[in-house]
């Protein structure tokens, strides 16, 4: 059996769909089944909904039996290191074989944004637990632009704090392809791959990916860091983050993100899907005709 962590979650969420695509059975982790995307996954045919805390070892008795390998992703915040490594403590005492640890592009000890030492940490956990290991390293998502639909909607812009930085987003579509074959085919252990899309953009490139797939013209409009901010902290963004996020894209804006990673598509044979291809398949959403998913 597979087990996927934070399989409420965006990207656990599209992992579990995958499976459930491929015909694949897969066990999805939630901390509640009565959320409407846990509902939603409990629905196709090829996955057991199991419920748990991954900071509680004892309620996850259930959802570790009989596990051979782990997807392991938590949510980005203060306790992710507890979370992890905690689950892996509790993954290696049920018999765990092989852990896939969803992890993030550029993750190093010694940079200086704060998810990537995170990463970092929990990579050297996992890699001295004797657990067969594989770190799978994405870049930004492309779905991250959909959380610009309400200005795109109502104002035919999104704003930035990015100026001309490129950036390579990858399609989550294509992360949940590479993790399903991670986690069914041999000789990833001791691995570690990381993810891109296939051109680094910068925003007036993507603004016009956007207007294309949805026939109306939309502007990408450079902001201050600081206008950025105060904006997410009135919408209740934690002070933590919102320092996170400083510092992102501020190693955004030097370039950090511009380098485009092909290989891991290239070595697993997934066709890597473009922005353009990502904004057409969305265009409803960024219309907003439909909800995000």
């Amino acid at each position: 059996m597979i087990l996927v962590t934070g399989a409420g979650g965006l990207s656990g969420a599209i992992v579990v769909r995958e499976f459930a695509r491929q015909g694949y059975p897969v066990r999805a982790l939630v901390r509640s089944r009565s959320r409407a995307k846990a509902q939603a996954l409990e629905a196709l045919s090829t996955v057991e909904l199991v419920e748990g805390d991954m900071l509680r070892p004892d309620t996850l008795t259930d959802a570790l039996a009989g596990v051979e390998r782990v997807l392991l992703i938590s949510s980005p915040d203060q306790q992710m290191v507890e979370t992890q490594c905690t689950f892996i403590d509790a993954a290696k005492k049920a018999g765990v074989c092989h852990i896939v640890k969803f992890s993030g592009l550029n993750t190093a000890f010694d940079s200086p944004f704060l998810f990537a030492r995170m990463h970092a940490e929990i990579e050297r956990y996992l890699e001295s637990s004797g657990i067969a290991w594989t770190h799978l390293r994405p870049s930004q998502f492309m779905q991250v632009y959909l959380r610009e639909v309400p200005t795109i909607v109502a104002k035919s812009a999104f704003f930035l704090p990015l100026e001309d930085a490129k950036l390579a987003p990858v399609d989550i579509e294509d992360i949940a392809k590479v993790a399903c074959i991670l986690l069914h085919t041999q000789g990833h252990e001791g691995k570690s791959y990381d993810m891109t899309g296939p051109e680094a953009l910068d925003m007036a490139e993507i603004a016009a990916q956007i207007s294309l797939a949805i026939g109306k013209t939309i502007q990408y409009v450079n902001i201050p860091q600081a206008e950025r901010r105060q904006a997410l902290l009135a919408a209740g963004t934690p002070s933590y983050f919102l320092d996170a996020l400083d510092v992102q894209a501020e190693l955004r804006r030097q370039g950090d993100e511009a380098v485009v990673h092909l290989e891991t598509h290239t070595a697993l044979k997934v066709r890597p899907t473009t922005f353009a291809e990502f904004a057409r398949r969305n265009a409803a959403v960024f219309r907003g005709e439909l909800a995000r998913s």
